[in-house]
């Protein structure tokens, strides 16, 4: 799904702000788009792992200027399942209510066809559904509507534009046990576009997305302790709960400890981490104690394994992250803030191949980085192929965030079937390749 962050009234959303700022709006547009557009919320854009303030702070208006951006707008695209070439294209649109970005406009269309709802706040709506050659459109001033779920259910536009436009394709009703209800016609009987919309906003809302959100994982995890004490598992950014996760599992899911245990331990090993994982509980039951025991690799496998908070910060850094992908609770995007935090580079270019044998059409991953490791371990795994990797040049997208005085500008940078960079800025890389002629003596 590709997502694009439209400014209105020429509001200059990549201004004045580092491009760490910027990224964290580009991650949490992404979760905010799937919240509108699954779970039928409201977002909340200071939801942590970001807190992007209020309306004005979001849109953060360019310096010099006396632009008023009274609205912002984003949208994505996803294949049609019923096709090929038939894309399905979701927006929606911003505006200030009370100091934060409120959902008012919704806009989904295929093709010729596109159906566009308003809904106001403070009630009242506004539908519209255009085709080639024609157009229908209902709308209210009443407070019938203060929410968009209020009409929805299942798939929430064409049950809403069937509802607001009964006087021109009526409603049935019968009597049953001294009461009404309204029966639906023969879906033969309505009219083309009708139906043609009803199966294209299918292809957004009636699937299992909408149980699944994005997860969100912050920059820097929790800190190690040298014995914890059972919480109650309730994921969050930080990875607070990992670790009473893992000790849950190992008492009440065996296998999937063994599963999970394993995959770790995999991952350890290759990156030159850590050898083997393992829990020292200090009782029988659920609410006793343990701790974190992890061998580094290399270690003597006759000496007692170390506490988590003996090993080092990458190990407890990274558990977090790992145990978040190989589990089994996955999640349709993964937006990860720097994976690579306090990883040595072997451990980076390790994260890097992880990535690409878990990115797949039903998983797909966003990941904010600073590592030439990373990328370059992604670039070659998907130039040489693999077992565990299916990932192809056109599978992987590089956003290159450049700073320019005030400004930051997203390049797109992409793969060839070599592992090269193509369309890279003359600033990709500059560094690297001056330190090196210098380290030669150029």
């Amino acid at each position: 799904k590709e997502a694009q962050y439209q400014p209105a009234n020429g509001g200059a959303c990549l201004h004045g702000a580092n491009s760490d700022k910027i990224v964290d709006r580009l991650l949490a547009l992404v979760r905010a788009l799937w919240d509108v557009a699954f779970l039928d919320s409201v977002p909340n854009f200071i939801e942590e792992p970001y807190n992007l303030g209020s309306f004005q702070d979001i849109i953060h208006r360019r310096a010099n200027t006396d632009v008023h951006t009274a609205a912002f707008g984003a949208s994505f695209e996803r294949p049609s399942r019923h096709g090929e070439n038939q894309a399905i294209s979701f927006s929606v649109t911003f505006e200030n209510r009370t100091g934060t970005p409120y959902p008012v406009r919704r806009a989904v269309a295929q093709d010729d066809l596109k159906f566009e709802a308003y809904l106001y706040p403070e009630g009242g709506y506004n539908f519209q559904l255009n085709w080639a050659g024609g157009s229908k459109q209902k709308s209210s001033d009443s407070a019938r509507i203060h929410r968009f779920g209020d009409v929805a259910g299942l798939l929430p536009l064409p049950i809403a534009f069937w509802e607001c436009t009964q006087d021109e394709l009526p409603i049935s009703s019968e009597r049953a046990d001294g009461e009404v209800r309204e029966v639906d016609p023969d879906p033969r009987d309505r009219p083309e576009e009708i139906r043609r919309m009803e199966l294209m906003v299918f292809e957004i809302w009636g699937h299992d997305e909408r149980t699944h959100r994005p997860f969100a994982g912050a920059p820097i995890r929790s800190r190690p302790r040298r014995t914890y004490d059972p919480i109650r598992v309730i994921p969050d950014p930080e990875g607070e709960y990992i670790p009473s996760y893992l000790a849950s599992l190992s008492r009440r899911s065996p296998i999937e400890w063994k599963r999970i245990k394993a995959a770790l331990e995999k991952f350890g090993k290759g990156s030159e981490l850590f050898d083997e994982i393992s829990l020292r509980p200090f009782g029988d039951t659920d609410g006793d104690p343990f701790q974190l025991m992890i061998r580094l690799a290399g270690d003597d496998p006759q000496l007692q394994p170390r506490n988590l908070v003996d090993v080092g910060y990458g190990v407890s850094q990274s558990l977090p992250v790992l145990t978040e992908l190989l589990s089994n609770n996955a999640h349709p995007i993964y937006l990860l803030q720097q994976p690579e935090v306090h990883l040595h580079p072997t451990a980076q270019a390790g994260l890097g191949s992880l990535f690409c044998t878990l990115a797949t059409k039903e998983t797909q991953l966003l990941v904010e980085t600073h590592s030439d490791y990373l990328i370059d371990r992604i670039r070659m795994d998907v130039r040489d192929g693999g077992d565990d990797s299916s990932l192809k040049p056109e599978d992987v997208s590089i956003l290159y965030f450049e700073r320019n005085g005030s400004d930051v500008r997203i390049h797109p940078i992409w793969i060839d079937d070599n592992g090269n960079v193509r369309d890279a800025p003359e600033s990709y890389g500059k560094f690297f390749m001056a330190e090196s002629r210098r380290s030669i003596g150029l």
